[in-house]
């Protein structure tokens, strides 16, 4: 019997899901990589310092074992709190995500002398002055940032205050046996009048939550130009959110609401993308969605906006169009040509799906399984120097430990 310590990591969140939406990108993210780590060397938890979860998809449901804080953005009590969770789990190291999470997490983590990983999702381009003080002062006791996409690791250093030697960038990941299988024309067929889509028209759409990030007005201002072209083919947007009635009433005003199909809420995520015929990304700003990387392992002809985060994982004229950001008329002209072109459409999706294969779930919890082994066994000893001691060129995407 190995004699081999379990470590107890816990992952600290904000909050489990956004006003509007019950299965947002780091929910999902945690769904994914908790039961996929080796449960011989890792026992996972998660603390969410905000509300309980009351989604129809909650992550308790996954049998991941989730404490809820209930406190609220800047309750002083939240460490107190913390810290008796952490004892309970006999923590080993914190993964934190999320402002209010790694700034009581790393004070948690200083105060029970164990790692502490900072996971940044997106760049925010600038941070509170608030923020900015507490991690000015909390950055000795972050062992290592990692962040989802280059220009978030240049947030990370610029506005969080992490130096830069201390920062990786770390790629996410999908489940590619869900993704990436090949679909029957018969469940593609049902999965459109799943989502209430014509069987033989070209189905346009986009998989997103309905923010202001998403750039979801410039895709609605897009179905005119496309539709002057292909008029024939059929706009979805799958996703939930506050500005839907607000995108509702641009299709309305635009004459278009009659080709675009508002579903809310889908669960079977693969299902509703395999229906599409061109996946498209209008965002504005990101970090990397999971859903590029689900068009990617499914093999979807994909028009992206340059928004960072796509930029650092799509290569326009490779695996995706890439057109300029809040411009409907490039989007709109880029999916037209698709359409268009049947050739075009296969070499993009081909190419697509070898891009995809290179970023999966397992490979990327065998990075973070492996990380904090390493945490763990350098973070005391060298005063959190471990990290910066050792080869860290495992985290580099693609490459297998």
């Amino acid at each position: 019997m190995s004699s081999v310590k379990r470590l107890n990591i816990v992952q600290i969140c904000d909050h489990l899901g956004w006003p509007g939406s019950r299965m947002h990108g780091v929910k999902r993210l945690f769904a994914w990589m908790i039961p996929r780590f080796d449960a011989r060397r890792f026992k996972l938890s998660l603390v969410s310092l905000r509300k309980k979860d009351l989604s129809d998809d909650t992550l308790e449901a996954l049998g991941i074992d989730v404490t809820y804080l209930h406190k609220a953005k800047f309750d002083p009590a939240t460490l107190p709190a913390l810290l008796k969770v952490l004892r309970r789990q006999q923590a080993d190291l914190v993964h934190m995500h999320g402002y209010g999470a790694t700034t009581f997490g790393r004070l948690a983590a200083a105060r029970l002398r164990i790692p502490a990983l900072l996971h940044e999702h997106a760049n925010h381009t600038d941070t509170p002055w608030f923020q900015k003080i507490a991690d000015k002062a909390l950055a000795p006791y972050t062992d290592l940032a990692i962040a989802v996409s280059q220009s978030t690791a240049e947030f990370v250093a610029r506005a969080r205050q992490i130096p830069a030697e201390k920062t990786r960038v770390v790629y996410l990941g999908v489940p590619l046996e869900e993704f990436a299988r090949t679909r029957s024309p018969a469940e593609i067929e049902a999965a459109r009048e799943a989502l209430g889509l014509p069987g033989r028209a070209p189905i346009v759409g986009t998989i997103t939550r309905l923010m202001p990030s998403k750039g979801n007005q410039y895709f609605v201002g897009a179905v005119a130009t496309v539709a002057a072209r292909v008029p024939d083919a059929r706009f979805v947007v799958v996703g939930e959110g506050d500005l839907r009635p607000e995108l509702e009433e641009q299709a309305r005003a635009l004459g278009v609401a009659d080709k675009v199909t508002f579903t809310g809420f889908v669960r079977d995520v693969p299902a509703a993308l395999s229906a599409l015929d061109v996946a498209v990304f209008p965002s504005l700003w990101e970090g990397t969605p999971l859903t590029a990387f689900e068009a990617l392992a499914m093999g979807k002809p994909i028009v992206s906006t340059d928004a960072d985060g796509l930029k650092d994982i799509l290569t326009n004229g490779h695996d995706a169009i890439v057109v300029p950001r809040r411009n409907s008329v490039a989007l709109g002209e880029a999916i037209a040509h698709l359409l268009q072109d049947a050739f075009r459409r296969a070499t993009l999706g081909a190419t697509a799906r070898i891009t995809g294969a290179r970023y999966d779930i397992d490979l990327f919890v065998r990075k973070l399984e492996r990380l904090y082994a390493l945490l763990h066994e350098t973070s005391r000893p060298t005063r959190r120097a471990g990290a910066l001691q050792a080869d860290l060129s495992f985290l580099i995407d693609g490459v297998r430990t």
